[in-house]
């Protein structure tokens, strides 16, 4: 009985500092609800011609139009959700292979945890952005490639943070009382442990947000994105750069809306590691 009462009441101290650290999730959301119904209010849309080419910025193009017409203001609002939806979809699925990691190096045999965790030094070795350039390069250049190229290179990191939490997690009072009161060993993992190291993972994961957006950003500056006229802001970068000095607007507005996302997923990141400190 004592030991179940340990356990429950452990679970119960996790469970309020979780609810803590929601909050902190809310800035996550707000900003995916910007991104989402940002386009809804675009006067236009990313590839329908909207004007005269080079249109400076005024009341009838809030953003001026670029060399086709496109109203840069519409591009920049679908190059946003296109941007943080490509981001959150990278972190996610770094999260979910780190956290499968990083869990079986945690909880399984030595010799697992010596191969996972070999197979991880490995990947965080390599420069990450090289690697990611080479899988786009190899399999060629497209948003889904894109995605693939920078997740391969992204899991490592979660793989150490949640071996480490199941680690230090698994010799808990808690824990032990969960296996002593008969509780099998699938149930301690994914009732006692798994709980403890999602703190650690969300906040590692909204810190790494920013710097996604950034990567795939450069990606498409550098050509390795989706094709034009595709509304990446990375890739509305590159493609008003020969006119920089005559039509500013083109390649300044995506670029101020990168700074504007990674900005907010900055703060996000900042409050959820504030908030996760009082857990």
């Amino acid at each position: 009985m004592t030991a179940i009462l340990t356990s429950t009441r452990a679970s119960g101290r996790l469970a309020g500092g979780l609810s803590r650290l929601n909050g902190g999730l809310v800035a996550v959301a707000v900003i995916t609800l910007l991104a989402v119904l940002g386009p809804l209010v675009a006067p236009h849309t990313a590839t329908e011609a909207a004007g005269v080419p080079f249109t400076p910025p005024g009341a009838s193009a809030l953003f001026g139009t670029d060399d086709v017409g496109h109203d840069v203001f519409s591009r920049v609002l679908y190059g946003l959700r296109l941007s943080w939806l490509s981001a959150l979809a990278v972190v996610g699925v770094g999260m979910l292979i780190g956290l499968v990691a990083g869990v079986l190096a945690g909880l399984g045999p030595r010799w697992l945890d010596e191969l996972l965790m070999r197979i991880t030094d490995g990947f965080l070795a390599m420069p990450g952005a090289l690697v990611a350039i080479a899988v786009v390069a190899a399999i060629g250049p497209s948003l889904e490639h894109t995605l693939i190229g920078v997740s391969v290179v992204w899991w490592p990191y979660y793989a150490r943070i949640v071996r480490g939490e199941v680690r230090a997690i698994r010799s808990r009072p808690h824990v032990e009382a969960a296996r002593l009161s008969g509780i099998g060993r699938l149930r301690v993992a994914t009732h006692h442990v798994l709980p403890g190291t999602w703190s650690s993972l969300v906040v590692a994961a909204s810190l790494d947000l920013g710097y996604v957006v950034l990567t795939l950003a450069g990606l498409s500056f550098l050509g390795l994105g989706a094709p034009p006229p595709a509304p990446e802001l990375g890739a509305m970068a590159t493609q008003g750069l020969s006119s920089i000095l005559t039509a500013w607007w083109i390649p300044v507005f995506p670029g101020i809306g990168v700074a504007v996302l990674t900005f907010a997923a900055n703060l996000s990141g900042d409050r959820l590691q504030a908030q996760s400190g009082r857990i």
